[in-house]
């Protein structure tokens, strides 16, 4: 019987790409543990629709 894990897969997704208006999205797909960080969690990642490092927020 397998143990059940506290990783989960979680989406990233750009917040300034939103605010641009520009068509499209920036998502990343991702695993945290919920135990250690049960928040949002909030990166900086590349955005190469706006070829900077912008911040991405985990969407539910």
């Amino acid at each position: 019987m397998a143990k059940k894990g506290n990783r989960v897969q979680v989406i990233l997704e750009c917040t300034e790409h939103k605010e641009s208006g520009m068509p499209g999205t920036s998502r990343y797909i991702t695993t945290k543990n919920k135990k250690n960080t049960p928040d949002r969690m909030e990166l900086k990642k590349y955005n190469p629709i706006l070829k900077r490092y912008t911040t991405h927020k985990e969407i539910k």
